[in-house]
């Protein structure tokens, strides 16, 4: 497998985020005179962008009378105020960024999270110069698992699906990779919700440097 352009999945895959999203979301609960929910419970709720993550926490709660876009706003206000509180890279991220940068790789983001907060938290983590683009959840009307997301990365550094690859951590990551044709590398550690055995893959990786020894960086 000698891929040009390997393109990353965010939470999850890149970034231990749940901690931050947890402490969110239960402030925005909160709010609304809900009780909590517990991190692992938030952590099979990521995947498909903030507002179905509050359609998720709301639904958990058998909250049906909240109106969800003034949730999803007191959500994105708790968040914003510091995206990276706990949030950090997992083990390794940034030392084999370096590697697949170093060996001419071209490295880039598709995510479903909103722009603003993707940015903030790769500058604030270090890790923003190894992208040389990132597509988020609202830089097009559609997102993940709609593969014009990935197609979007791809045609905008000119590399076709045979040499790319996709990295991520979800069955959405999977399936938006198939619906692409592009190859998917599954990182097990991420926030999933059914088996791992049922996300199809080229690869399965326990660790994140196992990237570099798949790719020979």
């Amino acid at each position: 497998m000698q891929p040009t352009l390997v393109i990353f999945d965010l939470d999850g895959t890149l970034i231990d985020s749940a901690p931050d999203m947890h402490r969110a979301v239960n402030l925005m609960l909160a709010d609304l005179q809900c009780a909590p929910l517990s991190l692992a419970d938030i952590r099979t709720m990521v995947g498909d962008g903030a507002s179905a993550l509050i359609a998720r926490a709301l639904a958990a709660r058998q909250y049906v009378t909240a109106d969800p876009g003034e949730a999803l706003a007191q959500f994105l206000r708790h968040y914003e105020a510091d995206p990276t509180a706990l949030t950090r890279t997992f083990p390794t991220v940034a030392e084999t960024l370096e590697r697949l940068q170093t060996v001419g790789l071209t490295l880039a983001v598709c995510t479903n999270k909103p722009d603003r907060l993707t940015q903030m938290i790769l500058e604030r983590l270090g890790i923003e110069r190894y992208f040389a683009r990132i597509v988020a959840g609202d830089s097009l009307p559609f997102r993940k698992p709609d593969p014009r997301a990935l197609m979007e990365v791809m045609n905008g550094l000119g590399t076709p699906p045979a040499a790319a690859l996709m990295v991520g951590d979800s069955e959405v990551d999977a399936a938006t990779a198939h619906a692409a044709n592009v190859p998917f590398v599954l990182m097990t550690y991420g926030y999933h919700r059914g088996p791992i055995q049922e996300i199809s893959s080229i690869a399965t990786l326990d660790h994140f440097h196992e990237l570099a020894t798949l790719l020979h960086a």
